[in-house]
């Protein structure tokens, strides 16, 4: 049963009730590496563009940036179409300053928990989907992969075996589709 911000109340409203969210995750490959590599004021300002960028596309989109997570983010939203276009603009836009990312995106039911964290299966799928997914690579799950936006190009789907998740049927490749030209 879906649930809005203006239904009655449960019942039992200790009896916490499922909402429908989209979320994403995303974090920068290799930064570890890099920090070792590049040392600690190089890796602050890495993050510091990332987290700066990750900032105006969510705001721009409507999308909620639930949790910082040190060289990664999650993001949450009612639709997944917004969701989707920010992660894949954010990914797009960060690999054109030599940064990659990985990102993940799921669609589900989840609780709400303390009004402003969330646990379920599709969050669990979401961060699963970033782990597997490889540089410059944003991986959504099939269904949620049906509501990007009309310039994401979206790949076959394919099948793996996710840790903590199990077998999922489809995953798919998502990406900024180079031939259909940016509106003025």
């Amino acid at each position: 049963m879906a649930v809005s911000g203006t239904d009655l109340p449960p019942v039992d409203a200790a009896d916490p009730s499922p909402v429908h969210r989209a979320f994403g995750f995303a974090d920068i490959c290799g930064f570890t590496a890099y920090l070792e590599r590049e040392g600690p004021l190089a890796a602050v300002r890495l993050v510091s563009t990332f987290r700066s960028s990750a900032r105006e596309i969510a705001a721009r989109r409507g999308v909620r940036i639930a949790k910082w997570l040190g060289d990664g983010v999650m993001f949450v939203s009612v639709e997944a179409g917004p969701l989707l276009a920010t992660t894949v603009e954010l990914t797009s836009r960060m690999k054109t300053t030599g940064m990659d990312l990985r990102s993940g995106v799921a669609t589900g039911s989840c609780l709400l928990f303390e009004a402003d964290d969330y646990i379920g299966h599709s969050v669990n799928l979401a961060s699963r989907l970033c782990d597997l997914a490889g540089p410059g690579e944003v991986l959504a799950d099939e269904n949620t992969a049906t509501l990007a936006p009309d310039w994401v190009r979206v790949g076959p789907p394919r099948r793996k075996r996710l840790p903590g998740v199990g077998k999922v049927e489809g995953i798919c490749t998502l990406r900024f589709d180079s031939d259909i030209p940016l509106s003025a």
